[in-house]
């Protein structure tokens, strides 16, 4: 399977959060029918197991960047995002 992989250079090019999202979810409906044989099934599980972490680095990233404008003595400031409110979890 590395073979067709490294042939199909898909590697190369990632595809943006939304093709990734919407690639997923077909992988996803495909998976659910249950009527592939096993070895596509293992190579589309793969796949989307690739995309499910392509698309959370993407999200991630983007997280990073976002930046929240806060009004402070009179001046608007920026302040990273942090979605977990210092939360360590992860």
């Amino acid at each position: 399977m590395a073979a067709k992989e490294a042939a199909s250079g898909s590697d190369d090019q990632q595809p943006s959060f939304e093709e990734g999202l919407a690639e997923l979810e077909t992988i996803v409906e495909q998976l659910e029918h249950g009527e592939l044989p096993l070895e596509k099934s293992l190579e589309l599980f793969e796949k989307g197991v690739k995309l499910s972490d392509t698309c959370r680095k993407q999200l991630q990233e983007a997280e990073s960047k976002v930046e929240i404008l806060l009004k402070k003595e009179g001046r608007i400031e920026a302040e990273p995002f942090n979605l977990n409110d210092g939360d360590p979890q992860e």
